[in-house]
C-alpha cells in the first residue's frame, strides 16, 4: 500500500490536517478561516519544501468542493431575498461588476495580458465571496438586517452574473479562437447554436422533471428513516446532475450542482437537506481551498509588488468606494452604504473558478493566475480588520 505524500490518504490527511491547524490559528487572531485554509495548501504545495502532496489528486477533490459548495449556492438562493432589495441590489451590482471589471482589464492590458484574458481577468475581481460574506453577518448577528439584506441581494445578483459567465465563457472561448484560426463564420454559429441549445435542454430538463423526481425521490428515502441514505441521496443528486451536465450536455460542473441545488430550492426537504449535507459541504470546500492555496507561489509576491498592491486597491478599495457610493445615490444613509460596502471588500471562490478554469483554457500564466490567488488571500485577511473596524466604530449597530 502506497502511504507516500503522493497517495490519497495522504493528500486528504495532510490537507485536512493543515487546514484544522491553520483555521484554528486564523479564527484565534480573529480573521476568516479561510486565510488558514489557503495558507495550509501553500505550506503543502509544490513551492515550499518539505511534505508535498499529490497536486492532481488535490485538484480532482477539489473539483467535488465545487460541486457541493454550487450546490449549496443554488439550495439557498432566494429570489425573495433579491426582489426585497432589487432596486438597489440589481442595478447596484451590475455597475460595480462592470466598473470593477474594467479596472482590472485596464491592469491587465498593462501586464500584456490579451482581450479576451483581460476580460476575464476583470471579472475576478468583481465578485465577492459567499462564504466570507455569509460568515461575517452571521457573526455580527445582521442577517435579516437592512445591511444584511442589501448584502446578501447584492452577492446573488454578483453570483447571477459568475454563473452566467461560466455557462458562456467555453462558447465564447471557441468563437474567439475560431475567428482568429478559421475565419469560418458559419461553422462557428452552428456551434454555437448547437451550445446553447445543449444549454438550454439541460436547464429546462432539470427544473422541469427534477422539481418533480428528485424531490419525489427524497420523501421516499426519507420514510425508511434512515439518515444515512438520506444523505447519500442528496449527494448522489448533486455529484449525479453535475456529472451529467458535463458528459451529455457540455455544461461545467459548477452550473450544473448549482441547477441541482434549484430543484430542492422550493421543496418541504430542503432544510434537512441543507443541514445534512452541510458537514461534507464544509469538509470538501476546505478542500477546495487547499488546493487554491497549493498553486500560491511566492516569488510571485516578490516579483510583481506593484501589480499586486494595484490588484489590492481594486479589489478593497476601489469596491469599497464604488458600492458605498452607489448605495448612497439610491438614497441610503453612510452608515448602510458603507456597512454594506466593507462586507464586500474581498473576492472568493468565483475568483478562484474562474482563475482556474483560465489557466485550464491557456488564457492565463501562471504569474497571471498567482496575481489572482494573491489578492484574493490579501484582500479576505484586509476585509476581516475593515469588518472589525467597522464594528468598532458602530456602523453595525441598529
Amino acid at each position: 500500500m502506497d502511504h507516500s505524500s503522493q497517495s490519497l490518504m495522504a493528500t486528504i490527511t495532510g490537507g485536512l490536517c493543515l487546514a484544522y491547524l491553520f483555521g484554528m490559528i486564523s479564527q484565534k487572531i480573529k480573521i476568516s478561516p479561510l486565510v488558514g485554509y489557503l495558507t495550509a495548501g501553500f505550506i503543502i504545495g509544490p513551492f515550499t519544501p518539505g511534505f508535498v502532496v499529490n497536486t492532481v489528486l488535490a485538484s480532482e477533490l477539489a473539483e467535488i468542493g465545487i460541486i457541493l459548495l454550487m450546490f449549496g449556492v443554488g439550495l439557498h438562493f432566494s429570489l425573495n431575498d433579491l426582489l426585497s432589495v432589487k432596486s438597489i441590489a440589481v442595478p447596484g451590482a451590475i455597475i460595480q461588476v462592470l466598473i470593477t471589471t474594467l479596472l482590472g482589464f485596464i491592469l491587465s492590458r498593462c501586464i500584456g495580458c490579451e482581450i479576451f484574458s483581460g476580460v476575464l481577468f476583470g471579472l475576478c475581481f468583481s465578485t465577492s465571496s459567499t462564504l466570507v460574506l455569509l460568515r461575517t453577518l452571521e457573526e455580527k448577528k445582521i442577517v435579516c438586517s437592512k445591511i444584511g439584506k442589501i448584502s446578501i441581494g447584492w452577492l446573488i445578483v454578483e453570483d447571477l452574473i459568475m454563473l452566467l459567465i461560466l455557462l458562456i465563457l467555453p462558447v465564447l472561448y471557441n468563437l474567439v479562437n475560431d475567428v482568429v484560426q478559421e475565419n469560418h463564420l458559419f461553422s462557428i454559429f452552428i456551434r454555437t447554436l448547437l451550445t446553447m441549445v445543449k444549454v438550454s435542454c439541460f436547464i429546462v430538463l432539470t427544473l422541469m422533471f427534477g422539481k418533480r423526481l428528485i424531490p419525489y425521490l427524497l420523501s421516499k428515502t426519507e420514510e425508511t428513516d434512515s439518515r444515512e441514505l438520506f444523505t447519500l441521496a442528496i449527494l448522489v443528486f448533486a455529484i449525479g446532475i453535475a456529472y451529467a451536465s458535463v458528459t451529455l450536455f457540455n455544461v461545467s460542473f459548477a452550473i450544473g450542482a448549482f441547477f441541482a441545488g434549484i430543484t430542492l430550492n422550493k421543496s418541504k426537504l430542503s432544510k434537512k437537506a441543507a443541514k445534512d449535507i452541510l458537514p461534507l459541504k464544509d469538509a470538501f470546500a476546505v478542500l477546495f481551498f487547499v488546493s487554491v492555496g497549493m498553486l500560491l507561489d511566492p516569488t510571485v509576491l516578490l516579483t510583481y509588488p506593484i501589480q499586486i498592491l494595484i490588484i489590492l486597491t481594486i479589489i478593497v478599495f476601489g469596491k469599497l468606494f464604488f458600492i458605498s457610493f452607489l448605495i448612497k445615490l439610491f438614497g441610503y444613509s453612510y452608515k448602510d452604504s458603507f456597512g454594506v460596502a466593507v462586507n464586500l471588500t474581498q473576492i472568493g471562490e468565483f475568483s478562484f473558478i474562474l482563475s482556474k478554469i483560465g489557466t485550464n483554457l491557456h488564457l492565463f500564466s501562471h504569474e497571471v493566475q498567482n496575481l489572482i490567488l494573491s489578492g484574493a488571500v490579501i484582500s479576505i485577511i484586509v476585509n476581516s480588520f475593515l469588518v472589525k473596524i467597522n464594528n468598532v466604530t458602530g456602523f453595525f449597530r441598529k
